[in-house]
């Protein structure tokens, strides 16, 4: 089972290099905030697949309040970008 889950923690930071050149080279804004978007989602992914294998009590928990805090975060930023005011 530890085989499956280094592999899947691999498989997971591949994706976000992959993601990241996006975010580096992305044509627009939007490109960019999208990959990063995509970046906080693999990060959750990977903490809760931890918390799953390991202490699910801490981690789970602090893999869904990243998850609110990314949402959140996107949805300011984006608001920002489109509007250029938060309110």
């Amino acid at each position: 089972m530890t085989g499956v889950l280094i592999a899947t923690c691999l498989l997971l930071l591949v994706g976000a290099f992959m993601v990241m050149y996006r975010a580096l080279r992305g044509p627009t804004v939007f490109d960019r905030i999208l990959a990063v978007n995509a970046i906080g989602t693999k990060t959750v992914v990977l903490v809760a697949l931890l918390g799953f294998f390991g202490e699910p009590e801490f981690f789970l928990d602090t893999s869904v309040v990243y998850a609110l805090i990314n949402f959140a975060a996107t949805i300011a930023i984006l608001r920002y970008i489109q509007y250029r005011r938060l309110g």
